[in-house]
């Protein structure tokens, strides 16, 4: 298991600071939030790509995927009523796709909260049917560029859409593309889930639709800064023999994003080392 960490968490440095700091922090890589390249992370170009990637891979480390995919540019909606503004997302969307490949990147995972909300006044068999036909158009995308495209559940205080991973499974098997699966966040799943972090582990990685997993503490803080056990968490990815990436993503910097990002290094490679 690749523990990555997700680079927003150390916005404000460069690209170059943030990779020195993972790496010092013994990070095996960057989970890469696009908007934080770019205003316009869908024009990057194939050079700029590259660039990117030999930097980050300079440091020792690789990009492990992309996630918050839409929030520039500014404007997206996949459930939106206007067709061409559901287009233009689409066509970001695929060009995410392209661009994780490149960056050396395996999985991209689709959270985006304010970019899949039920619009006022429509329902919400509309609305999931606008997003099973976006995903349905980016997995082809995702396999045309060799990467996995994961829909995030997420708990009902950042969206009425999706918010258990019994929900975004049924949206997989529905769109039913090797490219497109689901993803279990910690947080998410604390705040949402009826079952254990764990327990969902043993129910869903054997089905294949699992793609990523991310940890985070339900108090929106990183892992081990909250109630949430993670040593059952790693022995149940373990005991399902989980070779891909966990991705570290706190919203709630304590004491400041280097050190959430350190405790949570420390706290998870204590972790991982214990069970090797």
């Amino acid at each position: 298991m690749k523990i990555a960490l997700c680079n927003e968490v150390l916005a404000g440095m460069s690209l170059e600071k943030q990779c020195e700091v993972a790496a010092a922090l013994g990070y095996d890589g960057l989970e890469v939030a696009p908007f934080t390249l770019s205003d316009t992370p869908e024009k990057i170009t194939s050079g700029e790509a590259a660039r990117i990637r030999a930097t980050i891979e300079s440091f020792g480390l690789i990009v492990t995927g992309l996630h918050w995919l839409l929030v520039k540019p500014e404007g997206l909606s996949l459930t939106d009523p206007d067709a061409a503004l559901r287009s233009r997302t689409l066509e970001v969307m695929s060009r995410l796709t392209g661009l994780c490949a490149e960056l050396g990147g395996m999985v991209l995972v689709h959270g985006s909260p304010k970019q899949r909300q039920i619009p006022d006044g429509e329902s919400h068999a509309v609305a999931l049917a606008r997003l099973q036909d976006g995903l349905a158009r980016v997995a082809e995308s995702a396999a045309a560029n060799g990467v996995i495209y994961c829909i995030e559940p997420l708990s009902p205080h950042e969206t009425s859409m999706l918010n258990t991973v019994a929900q975004a499974a049924e949206v997989v098997r529905t769109v039913d593309h090797p490219n497109l699966r689901t993803m279990i966040d910690c947080s998410a799943a604390g705040l949402s889930e009826s079952e254990s972090v764990p327990d969902l582990i043993d129910r869903w990685l054997p089905t294949g639709l699992i793609g990523h997993i991310q940890v985070n503490d339900p108090n929106r803080r990183g892992p081990g800064q909250g109630a949430m056990q993670f040593a059952p968490i790693f022995a149940a990815l373990k005991r399902h023999r989980y070779a891909g990436a966990i991705g570290v993503e706190p919203f709630d910097y304590v004491p400041d994003g280097p050190g959430v990002a350190a405790f949570s290094a420390g706290y998870l490679k204590g972790l991982r080392e214990a069970l090797a």
